[in-house]
């Protein structure tokens, strides 16, 4: 106990709307739900949790999250609730500035990892799963990642766990699969699930598999419930990694930005125990993006400082080119043009110098020329709106981007189309524009992605100056009417949307 209110805890209880007696029965009924049926809670217990800051012994503090999940329509883990795990009760985690309590002990992930998938899962079967209220800053993630990153022995030692770290996992308690152990020919199954999923999320967007992504990843966090030999876990861990990060994709193409970022810091977790550190910093980079796209491009470069100097000294080029296009998106966003051009210049040089001699790995086999081309494309883009003149190179690489994209990543190729539109009427030629734009719209009602939406309403704010002439005027009805009615998009705190 620590005498002070729990402000987290009462944040969501006054969110909840209960009395504390009807908390404390609900609690109780959850808590015999879940196989506890002598647990007996009644209003000053609440209370004290509450005004005291008392934390309750397990399986209180699981029995609240699920309540809370439920009630709130949003995923709420314990670390939410102000309270820490068991095995973390001596550590310094869960405070205001840290509030997922970063970095995370190697016997959390698992535990983490299932909890969260199993209560997204049921958000996601009663209809509930909401866009939750709040994303850590980007400087908070990092400052508290960076020792975790750089002196974790596992990471240097490039070993999938400590020998006594599985045990003492916590059980989710929710929609977790019935574990077992497995083999090689079981992951080797999961390897190629990953690569279907992530071929459809290019395809499609991220709404119609998501629930099936974070469903693989909760049986995945059943499996690493068992110990396996260390080959077979570190595979195991790199799939946690992928599947996580496309969970993490999948919510933020759809607007779950909080639980987005959760699994992204998932993601690295995952990777840094199968000792990938270039997997780590990606997954990050992904963070960084969904910074830009939310309107925080200086939190976006804290998250990418510690992406690239987290990925270690074996990250290969085209990876580092990859990671250097996304800061130079975040400079654009700023308008620093200076050094998003410098950026891009550093990016372009180290993916040129790519031989391809080297494996890539499946989360890297998609960033190909047209990839490049289409980050640099939507650089210049963003940056337009603070140096119109960019906006001819913008048009440029948008059209090499085009040229190249004959794989079915359909999204990208919308992404290519708007970025060529709204380059093309700040650079006044609305012409131009309204083609593309069009060509934009034509496939967009098979992709259940959000931010084309989102790229496709900064569209429709740039033509605004054209809007007195037929073909613009008559294209800006078609969006209003093909645009959908509930998105669930934020209001953009400033500058363009990103991709």
């Amino acid at each position: 106990m620590t005498g002070e209110p729990n402000t987290r805890l009462s944040d969501l209880f006054g969110l909840a709307g209960w009395s504390k007696g009807e908390l404390a029965r609900r609690v109780n009924r959850q808590a015999a739900a879940m196989g506890h049926p002598q647990l007996a809670t009644d209003t000053s217990r609440v209370r004290r949790w509450i005004d005291k800051g008392e934390s309750p012994r397990d399986p209180v503090p699981r029995v609240l999250a699920a309540l809370f999940t439920e009630r709130l329509g949003r995923v709420v883990t314990i670390e939410d609730l102000g309270f820490v795990r068991q095995r973390d009760r001596r550590r310094d985690v869960g405070t205001t500035d840290n509030p997922d309590g970063l970095p995370w002990e190697p016997e959390r992930t698992a535990a983490v990892l299932t909890e969260f998938t199993g209560m997204d899962l049921m958000l996601n079967r009663r209809g509930l799963v909401g866009a939750g209220v709040a994303l850590t800053a980007g400087s908070v993630l990092t400052s508290a990642m960076h020792d975790w990153l750089h002196t974790d022995p596992a990471l240097a030692a490039d070993a999938p766990r400590r020998p006594d770290s599985l045990p003492h996992a916590e059980p989710a308690g929710f929609d977790r699969y019935e574990a077992a152990p497995v083999g090689s020919q079981e992951i080797e199954a999961l390897e190629h699930s990953v690569e279907i999923f992530r071929a459809w999320d290019a395809a499609r967007g991220g709404g119609l598999q998501r629930k099936a992504v974070v469903g693989q990843l909760n049986e995945v966090g059943g499996m690493l419930a068992f110990r396996h030999p260390d080959h077979l876990q570190r595979r195991l861990w790199g799939v946690a990694a992928d599947l996580a990060v496309l969970a993490g994709w999948m919510s933020h193409d759809v607007g779950l930005e909080p639980v987005a970022q959760k699994y992204f810091l998932i993601a690295a977790h995952a990777a840094k125990e199968g000792g990938d550190r270039p997997r780590a910093g990606e997954a990050l980079s992904r963070a960084a993006r969904q910074m830009v796209h939310l309107g925080r491009p200086g939190d976006a470069l804290d998250l990418m400082k510690m992406a690239r100097a987290g990925s270690g000294d074996r990250v290969l080029p085209r990876t580092q080119a990859m990671l250097y296009t996304i800061e130079a998106w975040a400079q654009a966003a700023m308008g620093h043009g200076q050094a998003m051009r410098r950026t891009l210049g550093k990016a372009e040089e180290l993916f040129v110098s790519d031989k391809d001699d080297t494996p890539m790995p499946g989360w890297m086999a998609t960033f190909r020329s047209e990839d490049m081309y289409g980050m640099q494309a939507l650089s210049f883009r963003t940056l337009a709106e603070h140096e119109p003149s960019a906006a001819k190179p913008a048009q440029s690489y948008a059209q090499k981007a085009l040229a190249l994209r004959n794989d079915g990543r359909q999204r990208s190729k919308i992404f290519d189309h708007l970025s060529m539109a709204s380059a093309s009427f700040i650079a006044g030629d609305p012409e131009q524009a309204e083609r593309y734009a069009r060509e934009a719209l034509a496939s967009m009602g098979s992709n259940s992605s959000h931010r084309t939406w989102d790229r496709l309403d900064e569209m429709y704010r740039l033509s605004g100056p054209y809007a007195g002439q037929t073909a613009i005027a008559e294209l800006r009805a078609e969006i209003d009417q093909a645009r959908p009615k509930k998105t669930g998009r934020r209001p953009r705190p400033g500058g363009p949307a990103p991709a």
